[in-house]
């Protein structure tokens, strides 16, 4: 083509304001803006939207209407758009069978290189197949675990935590709650078992029975009801509770439930394999001496160093031939800063840094050129001085020949692009613009932008008194993951942030170690923003030697950046609970009263005023075949997710359907007389979640904005007592000017008497800090141990830590990050 720009006209998706811009290709183009501003809206929802789009028209009639269902991007023309690949944050839902070697399909080549090349047992009579060598195979998989390499037991003590109670008093804690509960016992002494006798006391063998039976007697039992009852006898059906506990977390539907039960297994390696995952007649093949487990529990760094010298044979055996492909593939990721993790990490343990790195990697390796290549913040999760190998690597992208369209708030990542693309001037219907598409230096003159004061400011930020603790909490003798009998403390009454280069261990330290150690502390009821439900079993538990201080905690929040939910039914409003004040409100009018449509009408969870075509939805599920599948709007309802007589009812000329299609900064003010509605959204708006739609469908949030709705869904809570707030990189996603509003909340909280511990990569954040613990030198096997602790300053000046450099940086000129 002559010309070497992509050209966008009348560009509208979502907040954006009939845009028009030029953008070059074969050139680093940085999208920037603060959150909400429209940034992605151009570069996902309308260049790659529009991409996808022609692709589809030029394949099968059949995929061309899947794709008419999805909808075309709002554009009026694009011209010079190439073929475009999308590599986005937002994860799906991985299994505990999806890992590194899949999503990077080195696997693929290694089972191959077993299979064709690998040492055979005498007397073997045929080579396997490459699946033999696949955990995720029948041909592969060991029978016992079904390829998990764990098995899920359940035992006395998991199932009663006090046998000083007696059955009658709850003593067999796995069992259910209310009416199934009690069924349980008034069978168990109709059985003729002493329920009202201390749970010890009972013959061992009557315990056995009782928790491990596989019998289901039948039997016929009077219950004991209150005064006036009727007392009707029944036929009742024994079930033990190992049998309750399996049954639930296997087939349940109910999240609450496999959860409720997941906390009385226990996840032990599989007796048959050993947590191998294969069947034996895989693992007797080996290569280099060791077997494919083996090689796959290895860091990829270390299985290139032993695949070298097969590599390097000049001949063209399949071995060489499939070493070298390996080695080049893993080299790669060791440059993306991932060499310290395995090919059999599971998927869902990886942040969404790493996953879109590792699909990076494979794009790399892809050959590809004349492509578009728009990826959501690839520094995220990211510590500086793996951000530098990332530029390397997207620089070898476009020497290959594509262009890279970044949406990136990482000043040194767009300090280094061809070209900055600045939407604003602030989020939703605020922004939307384009004030400037142009070289970096030429934001220097765009008055209005958010992002300009962060790229060309080099004055020092001012000095701030750091905050004296009020006490120290210890943890000794840690040991999970890469942390070998790790000592930290942890002051208490001040911020904390814990650094350290990818997979360094921090993310261990914090949400996994100090977590349980807290909530030990303080019992299982202790509330967690964002615990997810069950996803791959019972995890490993941290060992500690022991632990000081903990008495100064009175209560413990996580808040994490998984999802708040998995479909387009869940939202924010429902998710912060101020949806049920706007349904109250709706029930209360005239109208409402007039119909008899009580709060419950105005859900679009149950059915009366949902769309029922959708169920309440909004969207509806379209599979795309070869590609991830997707959602468009509901054809009945066209997105409203009520039916029509529900949304004739109003409320200041507004329906619910209008009210939940509000930005927060807009309900807000039309709700500011609400006291429960306003209270959330005045918390919402303090996170800088203010440009977010009430309604906007969980599917749409980056995980940096799930985090911060659950932040603020906490913040409303009145606060008792000292609570120690525990976040994993809160500024992931978030604009220069977002990270501060937010850390202003952050920093209120510690004013108010409360610990924050943040793991954090933002240097800004860390100078800001009153204390820093910084693990290292390295990930994986190279690091779990801190290298360095103290207040920013002393931390900045410390000899092998690789923070140092990048903090003493940061503490000159608010810009280096």
């Amino acid at each position: 083509m002559a010309d070497s720009y992509v050209r966008v006209r009348g560009a509208r998706e979502h907040n954006l304001r009939t845009i028009d811009v030029d953008i070059p290709r074969d050139a680093l183009v940085a999208f920037t803006g603060v959150s909400g501003s429209g940034k992605s809206s151009l570069a996902f929802g309308t260049l790659y939207a529009e991409a996808q789009r022609r692709y589809f028209e030029s394949v099968a009639p059949y995929a061309r209407r899947l794709i008419h269902q999805v909808g075309a991007p709002k554009v009026e023309d694009i011209t010079g758009l190439p073929p475009a690949v999308a590599l986005e944050q937002r994860r799906s839902a991985p299994t505990s069978r999806s890992s590194v070697g899949t999503v990077t399909t080195l696997s693929n080549t290694l089972r191959m290189l077993f299979s064709r090349a690998g040492d055979y047992p005498e007397g073997t009579a045929a080579r396997l197949d490459s699946d033999a060598f696949s955990p995720n195979t029948a041909a592969g998989a060991c029978p016992e675990c079904h390829g998990l390499g764990t098995v899920h037991r359940v035992t006395e003590q998991s199932l009663v935590p006090d046998p000083a109670l007696s059955i009658a008093e709850g003593a067999i804690a796995a069992w259910p709650g209310a009416w199934q509960g009690k069924n349980l016992r008034d069978i168990l002494a109709a059985l003729g078992h002493d329920i009202d006798r201390p749970w010890h006391e009972l013959p061992q063998a009557d315990r056995d029975w009782i928790l491990f039976t596989d019998e289901q007697p039948v039997v016929t039992v009077h219950p004991v009801r209150d005064v006036g009852r009727i007392q009707r006898p029944y036929k009742g059906q024994y079930m033990s509770a190992r049998r309750y506990v399996l049954h639930t977390f296997a087939d349940s539907k109910s999240e609450t439930l496999r959860k409720r039960v997941q906390g009385f297994m226990v996840a032990e390696p599989c007796p048959v394999c050993a947590g191998r995952r294969l069947r034996p007649e895989a693992l007797a093949v080996t290569f280099e001496g060791q077997d494919i487990a083996t090689l796959a529990g290895m860091p990829l760094g270390a299985l290139a160093e032993l695949l070298r010298p097969t590599a390097a044979r000049p001949d063209d055996e399949v071995a060489p031939t499939l070493a070298r492909d390996l080695v080049a593939r893993i080299e790669v990721l060791t440059e993306l800063g991932l060499g310290y993790l395995s090919m059999d990490r599971p998927s869902p343990t990886l942040s969404a840094g790493e996953l879109q790195r590792l699909r990076l990697a494979t794009q790399l390796r892809s050959g590809l050129f004349g492509v578009v290549y728009v990826l959501d913040e690839p520094s995220a999760g990211l510590h500086p001085a793996d951000t530098e190998s990332l530029l390397t690597v997207l620089g070898r992208l476009k020497e290959a020949g594509n262009s890279l369209f970044v949406v990136e708030h990482d000043m040194d990542v767009v300090r280094r692009a061809d070209w900055i693309v600045d939407i604003g001037p602030r989020a939703g219907e605020h922004g939307g613009q384009v004030l400037h598409s142009g070289p970096v230096a030429g934001l220097a003159d765009a008055t209005a932008s958010a992002t300009r004061r962060f790229l060309f400011d080099t004055a020092p930020p001012a000095a701030r008194t750091v905050r004296r603790p009020t006490g120290t909490l210890t943890l000794r003798g840690v040991t999970l993951h890469n942390l070998r009998d790790l000592d930290a403390a942890f002051p208490l009454g001040v911020f904390t942030a814990v650094t350290g280069v990818s997979g360094s261990g921090k993310s261990t330290l914090v949400t996994r170690v100090l977590a349980e150690a807290v909530r030990e502390h303080l019992g299982d009821g202790t509330p967690e923003a964002g615990e997810d439900a069950a996803e791959a079993g019972p995890m490993a538990r941290a060992q500690l030697t022991g632990a000081e201080g903990l008495a100064a905690i009175d209560r413990l929040v996580r808040v994490d950046q998984k999802p708040i939910g998995r479909t387009p039914r869940s939202n924010l409003a429902t998710y912060t609970g101020l949806f049920d004040a706007v349904r109250k409100v709706f029930a209360a009018t005239d109208a409402a009263r007039a119909r008899g449509y009580t709060a419950g009408r105005f859900s679009f969870n149950v059915t009366g005023g949902r769309c029922e075509t959708c169920q309440g939805e909004g969207f509806v599920a379209v599979e795309l075949l070869f590609l991830p599948g997707t959602y468009a709007p509901c054809t009945a309802c066209h997105g409203a997710r009520y039916n029509p007589e529900t949304l004739e009812i109003t409320y200041r000329d507004r329906t619910v359907a209008e009210v939940l299609a509000m930005t927060v900064d807009t309900a807000a003010d039309f709700l500011a007389d609400i006291p429960a509605a306003a209270r959330s959204l005045r918390t919402l708006q303090d996170v800088g979640l203010g440009y977010l739609r009430l309604g906007q469908p969980a599917t749409e949030l980056s995980g940096g904005e799930a985090q911060r709705i659950k932040l603020a869904t906490e913040l409303q809570r009145t606060r008792r007592g000292h609570t120690l707030y525990l976040l994993d990189e809160p500024t992931t996603g978030l604009h220069p000017a977002d990270t501060e509003v937010l850390l202003r909340q952050l920093h209120g909280l510690v004013d108010a008497g409360h610990t924050v511990v943040v793991v954090e990569h933002d240097m800004g954040v860390v100078a800001g800090a009153d204390h820093v613990i910084d693990l290292g030198p390295g990930g994986g096997a190279d690091g779990g141990r801190i290298v360095a602790a103290g207040t920013p300053a002393e931390v900045a000046d410390a000899p092998g830590s690789r923070t140092a450099h990048y903090l003493a940086r940061r503490r000159a000129r608010p810009d280096a990050s």
